[in-house]
């Protein structure tokens, strides 16, 4: 007599109950193998610990105008957290190549990886060692998360730890030349607009020593008192005031054009003394462009591998594998005897 599993083709659940008992032996012979196998490959996985730093990027770019410009707003506020933008910055940074040779320079990760120094391809493995153990990742909440993984717990924290320290440099470096040429730019406007002030102060200073103060009011007050001298024939009086009022014709036009000149230079300066000292505070002073929420820390338990899992997964399909066997081959054989 058939059994249902010889004269229906299609593969129930009955069949499937009926298959794995018929089978019950083998599947559990191969399911034991499999995990007692698993078992013994996961140990010889090197374990591997985890550390995390979490962040988030600031907004401020410009310590100046974040600390001493009074047109700030909001959004210059050195104390307000970035957004999605910043957030890519910050990973463009961490992906550097810049912070990539750094850290595998201080932790010397070419020997701790193990890579042979005579490797023609040395640094090709060493990076696909780095990128394979270190990774950036923004989270839902717009913070920026480290995570790095290696075999040594506190090497994992160290590393992680120093990323997120080299992060600030790094940006440091990018934008410091550009402030220091920026500075230039307007030290050197700065000096030679003090320098043009000081000339037209000296130039105003002996214009003075000669007795021009004021030229509109002194040249008033003259004509009046010389208008008076006249009047009453004080021809000694009226002849002094004719020599002020011929060196006040003489220089007052340019002592006028000097002092306009002047008021307008000292409007200039005023903004760009401004400007010159916005500019020295970018070129010599740096923020942190990030607010740590967890630094990393040395791991107690390993994160990698998780033994059970690679147990359970490898005997599962171990067990599917061999039931997909037996099912081919027994289809295999049923044809043969139709043949």
């Amino acid at each position: 007599m058939n059994t249902p599993l010889n004269n229906n083709s299609d593969f129930d659940s009955t069949n499937l109950v009926a298959f794995i008992y018929k089978w019950r032996k083998v599947l559990l012979v191969i399911a034991a193998s499999a995990a007692a196998i698993s078992a013994i490959v996961s140990y010889t996985i090197t374990p591997k610990f985890k550390s995390t730093v979490i962040m988030f990027p600031t907004q401020t770019n410009s310590i100046s105008k974040a600390l001493l410009n009074d047109n700030a707003v909001g959004h210059e506020d050195i104390l307000s957290f970035g957004e999605e933008e910043e957030s890519e910055q910050l990973l463009q940074i961490l992906n550097s190549d810049n912070i990539r040779s750094r850290v595998c320079q201080k932790f010397d990760l070419v020997h701790h990886y193990k890579i042979d120094d005579g490797d023609k391809y040395k640094y090709t493995n060493l990076f696909k060692e780095y990128d394979s153990n270190i990774s950036f990742e923004r989270t839902e909440f717009l913070s920026v998360k480290i995570t790095v993984m290696d075999k040594d717990p506190q090497m994992a924290a160290d590393i992680a730890n120093d990323i997120a320290a080299l992060l600030d440099s790094t940006k440091t470096i990018m934008t410091h030349a550009r402030a220091v040429d920026g500075l230039r730019i307007v030290e050197r406007s700065f000096f030679s607009m003090k320098a043009e002030i000081k000339a037209l102060n000296d130039s105003l200073k002996v214009l003075r020593q000669l007795g021009i103060n004021d030229y509109e009011t002194q040249s008033a007050a003259f004509n009046e008192q010389y208008a008076m001298a006249l009047a009453k024939g004080n021809e000694k009086g009226a002849k002094q005031l004719e020599e002020k009022m011929q060196v006040l014709s003489q220089y007052g036009g340019s002592y006028v054009s000097l002092r306009e000149e002047l008021e307008n230079q000292l409007k200039q300066y005023t903004i760009l003394k401004t400007k010159y000292e916005e500019a020295r505070v970018d070129a010599e002073q740096s923020l942190p462009s990030k607010f740590i929420v967890n630094n990393a820390y040395k791991a107690e338990k390993k994160s990698y591998p998780i033994r059970w899992l690679i147990v359970v997964v490898s005997t599962m399909a171990s067990v599917l594998f061999a039931v997909l066997s037996i099912i081919i081959m027994e289809n295999f054989k049923r044809l043969q005897q139709v043949k």
